[in-house]
């Protein structure tokens, strides 16, 4: 089993930025790329952001290509959302998963193991 816990939600004003993280334990070996959701009030679960731990290839929703960048430490085991030009229409829940995927997907049936998610509030 893989255990994720994300940090760094909050408010802020619209052009604004904030770095979400993943902290990820257990056994983590068996995961192989991560990535980053994102479900506001009355939608489906989003895909934002995925990365393969491969070759570190990324991919991004066209919502946020520019704006958001993924990474992760591997010492450190955690994983990273890094967001930049917040706009309100980026307001929601946002969380983290990993899967046993070599390739990065955007899409949630990909993935094994999710976490709880911060809010994230992005206010005109």
């Amino acid at each position: 089993l893989v255990q994720l816990v994300e940090s760094g939600g909050g408010s802020v004003l619209s052009g604004g930025s904030l770095r979400l993280s993943c902290a990820a334990s257990g056994s983590t070996s068996s995961t192989y790329s991560m990535g980053w959701f994102r479900q506001a009030p009355g939608k489906d679960r989003e895909g934002v952001a995925s990365l393969s731990f491969l070759d570190l290839c990324a991919f991004y929703a066209d919502s946020v290509q520019g704006r958001f960048t993924i990474s992760h430490d591997r010492a450190e085991n955690t994983l990273y959302l890094l967001m930049h030009s917040l706009t309100p229409e980026d307001t929601a829940m946002y969380c983290c998963a990993a899967s046993w995927r070599l390739w990065p997907s955007l899409r949630p049936v990909t993935f094994t193991y999710w976490g709880q998610g911060p809010q994230v509030t992005v206010s005109s």
